[in-house]
């Protein structure tokens, strides 16, 4: 059912029943929803029904987010009218009155791009000199140029300057842009960056969190050519910015970029297929680069950006890990204890210099977990490698996961016998540095309360990762706590997760040459703590890449995860005919009964293997199989 059927258009409705509105048909006997993709002047069908209604005469869906609803659809193995309800907004009648009382814009008609309200824009290069190629990128967008940059941010980098000194660039040479941030407190940054920029009234912001009413608004201004700038989360990906310069997006290793709804689109994806089609340019930014973002560098389908390595040392604060050969030799309790000498003595003398100290613990509230009496190192089962866990103060340990009992569990580092239950979480260490540093303030930042800044002063900051603040004048020690909770997490990204975490944390420190120390618990012979201590990202990005294209993992290649019971899975897979060189992995167990078959591909077939799943899934509907499958085409977590 996913391809467009032809209606006729009744005389009353010829003036509102434009390309591009939200009208009502029968289908099936049913007043469904649907969308006027285009008006013909014959259809090759001799029998036609009638369009029952047209929902409102505001041409809401544009040509361009048509063409890209229908590539992303094809490219996830999803269906069009999915990607459609993630394009476009509910309508809210409300708002969409108040719009369009003011003026009957029409959308589709051409707009000079100095007509926009505030003209052009002055831009200042000065930003990006740090970085060789920064001004060369500044100078392309200007002049419309599609330039594809993956740009690695120094320590310190005020990130949402720079995204605001490349967006007025791309205003200055008449063309529009669409921003992608991960989370609120990032979008607030990067609203005040161009609201300082471009002047008061020159973008919008386009989320879900802010409400119908002002999501929908926002998204009709865009429509409308109000504004030529859209910001926002990944709501905004889909964007109607016309004459569509830059797209844009900043730390595109989060998850929460990646849609939890069919087909389950990831941002980054949806803003270069858009660049792609659209011929704009494309910047990919964080502190750390994902293998995703260091294929497009290796493929030579963006250029990279980063500054020199006299400057990174520069700009970089002092880093030190707790867990290799020399600090051990200072601090034999090192490898078992929590907080280090190292860390403790770094905490100690920031407070001392009246600086912040940020504390990141990867976890909030009171978690239990189960480690070695002796040197500390977490407790896994033996048969999943899953977290173990102790009934009671006297119990036999059992697996949170699989439910095994490991009555004989041995220590993997040291053979020790003994287990303890301990306690990590942002609230627990709060309360212990509060009572190691009594009369120092102590703020801590999670999921109940995010904190966006805090004082310049001595005060210890307890934040889990992502919700870090930032300190007036950076922090004068950051301290990355429990690095074993990310480097251990059952995952196929766990240290590019690790290492990102690490980076985002570190950036608010302080240089060294200031007094800045970061300390990170953990052994500094671990690839991505050696990544962290010389700011390299870029050199993982590659190791991890050429990992993945050795293993077949992704985005070495292309693949699918089929996720159901287990009738439904083989039914959907039976039916498909996968292309030549696909390989059926699995299965492997999933939630609730269910269970996971991965489909891999060379990425030269990955058109013919999202083609051939959704003609599967399609058979499936038409017959209306009664167990649901999930199908997602290169999930971020594999296992």
């Amino acid at each position: 059912m996913d391809r467009p059927f032809d209606y006729l258009v009744p005389a009353a409705l010829d003036a509102e029943a434009q390309p591009g509105v939200r009208v009502k048909v029968r289908f099936a006997g049913q007043l469904v929803d649907g969308w006027l993709l285009e008006r013909a002047e014959s259809s090759a069908h001799p029998k036609l029904a009638y369009l029952e209604k047209v929902v409102s005469p505001v041409p809401v869906l544009s040509p361009e987010v048509a063409r890209l609803a229908r590539a992303v659809a094809d490219r996830y193995a999803g269906s069009l009218a999915d990607v459609l309800r993630l394009a476009v907004p509910p309508r809210h009648a409300r708002a969409e009155k108040a719009v369009t009382a003011d003026a009957p814009a029409d959308p589709d008609a051409p707009a000079d791009a100095d007509a926009r309200p505030g003209g052009r824009a002055e831009v200042d290069p000065r930003g990006w000199r740090d970085y060789p190629a920064g001004p060369a990128l500044l100078r392309a967008l200007t002049d419309g140029r599609p330039a594809r940059a993956v740009w690695s941010a120094l320590p310190g980098e005020d990130w949402a300057d720079r995204y605001a000194d490349a967006v007025a660039a791309t205003v200055a040479g008449g063309r529009g842009a669409v921003v992608v941030v991960a989370d609120a407190r990032d979008l607030d940054r990067l609203d005040a960056a161009l609201t300082a920029v471009l002047g008061a009234g020159r973008h919008v912001r386009l989320t879900a969190a802010d409400g119908p009413a002002r999501r929908y608004r926002a998204f009709l201004a865009a429509r409308r050519r109000d504004v030529a700038v859209v910001i926002g989360t990944r709501a905004a990906m889909f964007a109607p910015v016309e004459r569509l310069g830059l797209v844009a997006i900043w730390d595109d290793g989060d998850d929460l970029h990646a849609e939890p709804r069919a087909p389950y689109p990831h941002a980054r994806d949806v803003l270069l297929t858009r660049a792609q089609l659209g011929d704009a340019a494309a910047l990919v930014g964080g502190y750390a680069r994902s293998a995703e973002a260091q294929l497009l560098v290796e493929t030579s389908w963006a250029r990279e950006v980063v500054a020199d390595r006299a400057v990174v040392r520069a700009r970089t604060p002092a880093m030190a890990p707790t867990g290799d050969d020399p600090q051990l030799a200072r601090d034999p309790g090192a490898a078992s204890a929590r907080l280090p000498s190292l860390a403790w003595t770094s905490a100690r003398d920031a407070l001392r210099a009246d600086l912040p100290v940020l504390v990141q613990v990867p976890r909030r509230g009171y978690v239990p977990s189960v480690a070695c009496a002796d040197c500390r190192t977490p407790a896994r089962c033996p048969h999943c490698a899953g977290p173990l866990a102790l009934p009671s103060a006297q119990g036999t340990p059992a697996c949170r996961w699989c439910g095994r009992v490991a009555a004989a569990y041995a220590c993997p580092e040291c053979g020790g016998r003994r287990l303890r239950a301990s306690v990590t979480g942002a609230r627990r260490t709060a309360e212990e540095l509060g009572r190691a540093f009594p009369g120092v303030p102590v703020r801590t930042s999670g999921r109940e309360e995010v904190l966006a800044t805090v004082p310049g002063g001595a005060g210890l900051v307890i934040a889990t990762p992502g919700a870090e603040p930032v300190a007036d004048g950076g922090y004068g020690a950051v301290l990355l706590l429990d690095s074993w909770a990310l480097l251990t997490r059952a995952d196929l990204r766990a240290g590019e997760e690790a290492l990102r975490r690490w980076m985002a944390a570190a950036a608010l420190a302080r240089p060294g040459t200031a007094g800045g120390r970061v300390v990170v618990v953990a052994d500094g012979a671990l690839a991505p703590v050696q990544a962290l201590l010389r700011w390299d990202s870029a050199w993982f990005a590659a190791r991890e890449l050429a990992e993945r294209r050795e293993l077949g993992f992704p985005p070495a290649v292309r693949m699918a995860s089929v996720t159901g019971v287990a009738e439904a899975v083989s039914d959907l897979l039976d039916g498909a005919r996968l292309p030549d060189g696909a390989e059926v992995l699995g299965p492997v167990p999933a939630d609730e009964g269910r269970e996971r078959m991965l489909v891999r591909v060379p990425r030269s077939r990955a058109a013919a293997l999202a083609e051939a799943l959704h003609a599967a899934a399609g058979q499936r509907s038409a017959r209306k199989a009664a167990d649901p499958v999930r199908l997602q085409v290169d999930p971020l977590v594999l296992f």
